[in-house]
């Protein structure tokens, strides 16, 4: 999964942090996902950037990639272009809250 972060979050974002995904048709589950790709490139930005204002706009794409193990189990469930949330951590030292604990399909 892509998704799209300010500058002041990617910058604190390291390679092989968890992450999660909840997918658009299975709200119910929470997915072990891992940073695996952090652009050194804005990806958007506006016509100019001279203040630290405008800066705060920059947009960071970082890449999610699913456990291999879970994908390995479940890869019959498992369907490309399907939209969700992805959610990463700027402190890998903070727990997940409860409501983002790994839950998958039984």
């Amino acid at each position: 999964m892509t998704i799209y972060v300010p500058a002041d979050v990617a910058g604190k974002l390291t390679l092989g942090d968890e992450a999660r995904v909840i997918l658009d048709p299975a709200p119910q589950y929470v997915l072990p996902h891992t940073i695996s790709f952090v652009a050194t490139d804005a990806q958007f930005t506006p016509k100019s950037v001279e203040t630290a204002e405008e800066r705060q706009k920059l947009m960071f794409r970082v890449k999610l990639q699913g456990d291999p193990a879970v994908l390995d189990k479940y890869h019959r469930l498992v369907k490309t272009g399907v939209r969700g949330l992805g959610l990463v951590r700027t402190d890998p030292k903070i727990a997940w809250p409860a409501e983002l604990a790994v839950k998958l399909p039984e």
